[in-house]
């Protein structure tokens, strides 16, 4: 089935259908705010632990691996055991996570905690699309993403002023507030399961994983370690095509195509994310707080921009859509590379956060609906797993560019 074949309108099942979209954004986007809290308070953390802050920054780089690597293994826990386990996890792990980080005194333990927030975030993002089930609904959760993201910075800083920096790590427990709401509303029953877990499977995807968000701090060894474990990995599941990682799965057109899409797109926007206030600041006389500002708005837009397309998805087609994402995926880095009027460079910001969001609501949708039933929460894991690399690897390019600028 190809990517742009034209499709009737996706129809949720009937448990997405009884949890009102809200509820599953808010289950889902707090990871988003989370993530980003972090940002502008990394000196303070630091200061905390007697660290520099260049060491500090481990705690968002294991956020990012926690995220990277849990998505694929709670759409497994899913996919075996049902929403209910999974969701049980998912805030155990987010609880437990919030406890530690707010009274760890030592950094290594203040990680392990940031760990279990984002692997129990990964997880409520899995049922959360899991139960989206069409286009619109996604957009929801991913215009939320796209908002709570920009706005995760400031609000992190706002917290840790007010408060303290452990309070400003706390924010994706505010996802726990929607947990008994969607239990009382969706189907927890669990699946009926005829093989046996494919522990080796899932060891070689998260080890895979692992090197991949590494390649930003260790290139080389990472980049090794990397293509060792894909040749593993793609050994393994050769001889077990049913196994964690199904081999059908990979076979599928519009799961890949969609899958390495997303991936694309998030890489960009990251990259411009970091990028953009880098140019403003050599190219404009414009204050720090006068390109946040701007940037700010500018990622807002984008975001409910986002949700309008993600909404008219359905009555427009896959072709039109797809056109719409690769046209404005292209024109974002194009017209950061080519404008000579800095300020144009906050559009650019706008086009980066639409797509991307609009991407991911959109192509979830069609990698998910491409797959067969029982397979479809390992779909939505290993297609956000692809996105949540782009955040990875987008930083890592940015670096290279504000460096050999």
């Amino acid at each position: 089935m190809s990517l742009l074949d034209r499709t009737r309108p996706l129809q949720p099942t009937q448990a997405p259908r009884q949890v009102p979209a809200a509820w599953l954004a808010l289950l889902a986007t707090p990871l988003a705010a989370s993530a980003n809290s972090p940002v502008l308070i990394l000196p303070d953390m630091a200061e905390s632990f007697g660290v520099r802050t260049d060491t500090a920054t481990w705690l968002v780089t294991v956020f990012a691996w926690a995220v990277a690597v849990g998505t694929p293994l709670m759409a497994g826990l899913l996919r075996r055991r049902g929403l209910g386990a999974e969701l049980r996890l998912s805030a155990a792990l987010i609880a437990a996570g919030t406890v530690v980080v707010a009274v760890a005194p030592w950094l290594p333990l203040a990680m392990a905690g940031r760990a279990a927030q984002a692997m129990g975030g990964a997880g409520l993002v899995t049922a959360a699309m899991s139960l989206a089930g069409s286009v619109r609904r996604m957009g929801v959760i991913t215009a939320g993403f796209g908002i709570l993201g920009a706005v995760g910075p400031l609000l992190g800083s706002s917290i840790a002023g007010t408060a303290s920096w452990r309070v400003s790590l706390a924010v994706g427990a505010v996802a726990l507030l929607a947990v008994p709401a969607i239990m009382r509303r969706a189907d927890l029953s669990a699946p009926q399961q005829s093989t046996p877990f494919d522990g080796r499977g899932a060891t070689l995807l998260v080890l895979l994983a692992t090197a991949l968000v590494l390649i930003p701090r260790f290139p080389l060894p990472a980049v090794t370690a990397s293509l060792v474990m894909a040749a593993l990995l793609a050994l393994h599941i050769r001889s077990h095509p049913t196994g964690f990682v199904p081999a059908s799965l990979l076979r599928t057109r519009t799961f890949v195509l969609s899958t390495l899409l997303a991936c694309t797109f998030s890489t960009s926007y990251f990259t411009l994310l970091f990028t953009i206030p880098q140019l403003l600041h050599h190219r404009t006389d414009w204050s720090t707080s006068t390109i946040g500002t701007g940037q700010l708005f500018a990622l807002l837009a984008g975001s409910v921009l986002s949700m309008v397309l993600a909404a008219a998805s359905a009555r427009m087609g896959r072709p039109r859509v797809l056109t719409i994402l690769l046209t404005v995926g292209a024109l974002a880095p194009l017209t950061a590379v080519l404008t000579p009027w800095p300020p144009l460079l906050l559009l650019v910001a706008t086009l980066a956060v639409f797509t991307t969001s609009a991407g991911q609501a959109t192509l979830a949708v069609y990698a998910s609906q491409a797959a067969p039933a029982a397979q479809r929460p390992t779909a939505i894991g290993l297609f956000n797993l692809g996105y949540q690399l782009g955040g990875a690897f987008g930083p890592a390019i940015a670096a290279l560019i504000i460096l050999g600028g």
